[in-house]
C-alpha cells in the first residue's frame, strides 16, 4: 500500500534518515550513479539487522508506490578514539533506465520536501 509520507528503508518497517545524496552521471556512458549516506541507522540501533536477517535490498515508499534496488556498494565508516563509532553509512547504486532514473527523482524530491531538504550543486 503506497505510503503519503516518503521513507527509505533497509529493513521493512524501519525508515532511515538520509543525511545527504550525491547524482552523478557519467558522460560517456550516460550511467547514473546514486550515493546515498546515513550518519545512522535505526535497524542497527533497534538491532533488527540481527533479529530479521540481512538485506539485500534498499526499498523507497511514497504515494506512487515502491522502489526496490540492489545497492551495489554498502560502506560502514567507523571513527571514535576506539574506531568503534559508527559515523556513517554510505550506500552505492546505478540506474540506467530513463524511466527508472525520472521514477527515483520524483521519489526524492518528495523525501526532500517531506524532510526539509534542499537541492544543491557543487
Amino acid at each position: 500500500m503506497p505510503s503519503d509520507t516518503p521513507a527509505i528503508e533497509f529493513f521493512q518497517g524501519v525508515s532511515e534518515e538520509l543525511s545527504n545524496v550525491s547524482l552523478r552521471r557519467n558522460k560517456n556512458t550516460g550511467l547514473r550513479s546514486v550515493l546515498l549516506i546515513f550518519e545512522s541507522l535505526n535497524a542497527l540501533n533497534k538491532f533488527n539487522s540481527f533479529t530479521k536477517g540481512p538485506s539485500k535490498n534498499l526499498r523507497f515508499s511514497d504515494s506512487e508506490g515502491d522502489i526496490t534496488v540492489q545497492p551495489s556498494s554498502v560502506k560502514f565508516i567507523f571513527g571514535g578514539d576506539e574506531g568503534d563509532e559508527l559515523r556513517r553509512v554510505e550506500c552505492r547504486f546505478d540506474i540506467e533506465r530513463e524511466d527508472h532514473w525520472e521514477r527515483f527523482m520524483r521519489f526524492m524530491n518528495r523525501y526532500a520536501e517531506a524532510n526539509d531538504m534542499e537541492y544543491g550543486e557543487r
